[in-house]
């Protein structure tokens, strides 16, 4: 199993982003870092996870994450690639239909060295920023107070990554009571034409892996994203 939580002091050298799945397209991702000017001396980098699958770049996540500013919690499609690895016990049907593929067909020897990666994964981060902690999951948190989400994980520890890594309830019930006890937390895993704001839970999966999609950079200090070249002063709805 991964990592539960791992923790982020505030970085007071330089600027703290968080981006949407990247699903195998790392150069979409380093041009949206250039627009920013991101700095890999000072700047650091939070991922919601999904490195992987449906892009052409897949095999460049192991990469980006022995890179010092480059920190991902560990997506569903990361769990599929460590369960087919670990016990076979994955619906290779499904996967391959939602772009594991080019993970089946690697030799065995691939697999495992990606799985390993993927294994070191933390399921959560956090981040401390001048405003408090800003917390980060793949898909949803799994309690309404952050304060109690290390025991949960503890004693249920099944569903609540199943929660973490799977969970669309909150979008699709447009629930806005946010989470407690944290300032705010990022997630991905649903893809939606602009970043979304229920609550205190930042959605901000845009669809840089898909055709017409953009990749969302907030801001963790401002909680604000980057502008968007052809779209500047866009907001959260």
């Amino acid at each position: 199993m991964p990592i539960d939580v791992l923790r982020f002091p505030r970085n007071t050298q330089g600027r703290d982003w968080a981006v949407g799945d990247i699903h195998g397209h790392f150069s979409r991702l380093r041009a949206a870092l250039d627009a920013i000017r991101f700095d890999p001396e000072r700047d650091r980098l939070f991922s919601v996870g999904d490195l992987t699958d449906r892009g052409p770049e897949c095999r460049e996540a192991p990469r980006w994450l022995a890179q010092p500013w480059f920190h991902a919690v560990q997506g569903n499609h990361e769990d599929y690639a460590v369960r087919y690895v670990r016990t076979g016990l994955v619906d290779t049907e499904n996967w391959r239909a939602n772009g594991g593929g080019w993970f089946l067909e690697m030799s065995p020897e691939d697999q495992r060295t990606h799985a390993e990666a993927y294994a070191r994964m933390p399921l959560v981060i956090e981040v401390e920023t001048q405003g408090g902690v800003v917390g980060i999951v793949h898909a949803d948190c799994p309690v309404r107070d952050w304060d109690k989400l290390e025991r949960y994980l503890r004693d249920r520890y099944k569903r609540a990554r199943g929660i973490c890594q799977w969970s669309r309830e909150r979008l699709a019930r447009a629930d806005e009571s946010g989470v407690r006890g944290v300032r705010a937390v990022v997630v991905g895993h649903t893809p939606l034409e602009s970043p979304a704001l229920l609550g205190n839970v930042y959605h901000i999966d845009t669809g840089g892996w898909m055709p017409g999609g953009h990749f969302t950079l907030l801001d963790l200090e401002t909680l604000r994203p980057a502008p968007r070249p052809a779209m500047r002063g866009m907001a959260f709805s």
